[in-house]
C-alpha cells in the first residue's frame, strides 16, 4: 500500500510541481520585470547628479578657468617683456654698419692728409646714416625760413631780423626729427623779431 500510495502521490505531485514551476516562471518573469524597472529609475535618479554635485563641477571648472586666465596672463607679459627687450634690436642692427665706416674714417684720417677724401668719406657716412633713418621713416624737421611751429620747435634765441623775417625761423641749432607725425627731437630754433 505504501508503494501503491506514493505512486500515486507522485502522479498527483508532478502534476503540482509542473504548475508550481509555471506560476514560479511568471512571477520570475514579473519580478524580472519590476527588477528591470527598478533598475532604470535607479540608473535615470543616478544620471542627474545632486546639487552638491553640480556645485563642485562648476567650482572645478571656475578654478581651471581661473588657473588658466593666470597662465595666459603670465605669459603674455613674458612675451611683451621680450618684445621690449629685443624691439631695438633691428634699429641697433642697422646702425652697426655705420660705426664701422666711421671706424674706417677715423683710421683713415690718421694715415692720409687728403683733408678733400676725408670730408668726402664723411659725407658718404652721414647720408648712409640719414638713408638708415628715411628707411625708419625719421624724417628731419625741415624749420629755416618757416613760421615757428611750436609743436615742432624750441625757440632757443631770438634775434632782430627785421619786419620781414619776424616770427620766422632764422637758424637752426640742432635739427629735430619726426617719426612720421610724432616729433622724436624737437628742433632748436632761432626766431627773428
Amino acid at each position: 500500500m505504501n508503494k501503491q500510495t506514493s505512486d500515486k502521490e507522485r502522479d498527483i505531485a508532478e502534476p503540482q510541481e509542473a504548475l508550481n514551476n509555471e506560476e514560479q516562471g511568471t512571477e520570475t518573469a514579473v519580478d524580472d520585470n519590476v527588477a528591470e524597472d527598478a533598475a532604470e529609475e535607479a540608473d535615470n535618479v543616478s544620471v542627474e547628479p545632486t546639487l552638491e554635485e553640480q556645485i563642485a563641477a562648476w567650482r572645478d571648472k571656475y578654478m581651471r578657468l581661473q588657473a588658466e586666465f593666470d597662465n595666459f596672463r603670465k605669459r603674455t607679459v613674458k612675451e611683451k617683456m621680450e618684445l621690449v627687450e629685443r624691439g631695438s634690436e633691428g634699429a641697433w642692427k642697422a646702425i652697426l654698419p655705420i660705426l664701422d665706416d666711421m671706424e674706417r674714417a677715423v683710421a683713415a684720417s690718421e694715415k692720409s692728409d687728403d683733408i678733400a677724401a676725408l670730408r668726402q668719406g664723411e659725407e658718404l657716412v652721414m647720408k648712409k646714416f640719414e638713408g638708415i633713418l628715411a628707411a625708419a621713416s625719421i624724417l628731419p624737421i625741415d624749420c629755416v625760413g618757416k613760421p615757428f611751429n611750436e609743436e615742432e620747435q624750441e625757440a632757443v634765441a631770438r634775434f632782430a631780423a627785421g619786419e620781414d623775417k619776424r616770427g620766422l625761423v632764422i637758424d637752426c641749432v640742432q635739427r629735430g626729427y619726426k617719426m612720421g607725425e610724432h616729433v622724436l627731437r624737437y628742433a632748436k630754433v632761432v626766431v627773428g623779431e
